[in-house]
């Protein structure tokens, strides 16, 4: 099984560390990347901490004669290279839909001309908008949704469609997309694209849908990377966690490092062709209580989380994993509990250093009347 595996978007978070569990069972690895300075500063030089047997090509993925130089003797392509973020996204609507779309669009024509062995795109947790939820007699409700009336009366809870009460439940890949923001509706552009084109000339491909990834690398500066990472970027500068709502929304928090195992089982699983899987951890945590426990690990127990009482268009109430097709399929297992994750970010954190950029997103996000 191991080839030689070209990585978009390899040099940065998840990608880097996707790249070390490649080299550790033998692949070799390529990557193609930008470099963009939103995620690595403004100097745009190799990460130090990408291993050095990885090939590095500085270019872009809408760049059609960087892609096809990058996958000149490649067996396999993991395709990584978008912009993230939902709130940016509401008001970057060109560069969101360029990078994310169009990049797509580039590489899978590339790869029309030049077939590969297997192709597994990155797709996002954000394409199903809310999770399932089951209403009070166990009957699930797939397309719960909020309404402005609800955010201006401060009411945060979905309901049902008679006004019920609805319970959050475990969301399975069955669920129906709602695609509440341009970056959802980009993910799953990125996801289908895949999907359909591997279809069609026989590139068999599967599309991983991330859900909330943490861990070492993330960029810190960047006030629209991980929830986790924005945060930890607050606290590093003696500043609040700003939280939206009430801060009782519950995320599906999983480890870069159970995420970099799943990719590499993707690769090597014919299970898993044409087939969309969630990547999590298959346990939820309330957003303030995330924020409690990074000023915890960090050391800052004084610095309690801002609770704004605003929604940010584009968010959702609550989303977590059902992980039963990656178990089944990939033979995935998260083995980094939550505790240990966290404590392994608060080592990395203890030596880095950040511009917290926070505010300033919160500013252009309000300029735009993008919270409510």
């Amino acid at each position: 099984m191991p080839g030689h595996v070209l990585i978009t978007g390899g040099a940065g978070f998840i990608g880097s560390h996707l790249a070390d569990e490649l080299l550790r069972h033998g692949y070799r690895v390529r990557v193609l990347d930008n470099l963009s300075p939103q995620v690595h500063g403004p100097d745009a030089r190799r990460p130090a901490y990408l291993a050095d047997d990885i090939e590095l090509i500085v270019g872009d993925v809408r760049d059609a004669n960087a892609v096809r130089k990058a996958l000149h003797g490649i067996d396999a392509v993991y395709h990584f290279a978008s912009v993230v973020g939902v709130g940016q996204s509401m008001y970057e609507i060109e560069r969101y839909t360029d990078v994310n779309n169009r990049g797509t669009a580039v590489l899978l024509e590339a790869l029309i001309q030049h077939p590969v062995g297997r192709l597994v795109v990155a797709s996002s947790m954000s394409i199903y908008g809310e999770g399932l939820y089951r209403g009070p007699d166990g009957a699930e409700l797939e397309c719960v949704e909020r309404s402005k009336d609800q955010f201006a009366r401060g009411e945060w809870e979905p309901r049902g469609p008679d006004g019920e009460a609805v319970i959050p439940a475990p969301t399975p890949e069955s669920k129906r997309p709602v695609l509440a923001s341009v970056y959802a509706l980009s993910k799953y552009d990125q996801e289908r694209l895949c999907l359909m084109i591997g279809d069609a000339y026989n590139i068999p491909a599967t599309a991983l849908r991330f859900f909330n990834v943490y861990g070492t690398r993330q960029a810190l500066s960047n006030p629209y990377t991980g929830v986790l990472a924005i945060f930890a970027s607050r606290l590093l500068n003696d500043n609040a966690p700003c939280v939206f709502e009430d801060g009782e929304q519950r995320r599906d928090f999983v480890s870069v490092l159970d995420v970099a195992r799943a990719c590499r089982l993707a690769l090597e699983s014919d299970d898993a062709i044409g087939r969309a899987i969630n990547v999590g951890s298959g346990n939820s945590y309330s957003v303030k209580d995330i924020a409690h426990r990074m000023a915890t690990v960090l050391g800052k127990e004084y610095i309690k989380p801002e609770i704004t009482g605003k929604y940010r268009v584009g968010d959702i109430r609550h989303c977590f994993a059902d992980i039963s097709r990656a178990r089944g399929l990939l033979g995935y297992e998260p083995q980094i509990d939550f505790e240990t994750g966290l404590s392994a970010l608060a080592d990395w954190l203890s030596g880095q250093s950040s511009e917290d950029r926070v505010d300033e997103a919160r500013a252009e996000l309000a300029a735009r009347r993008l919270t409510v």
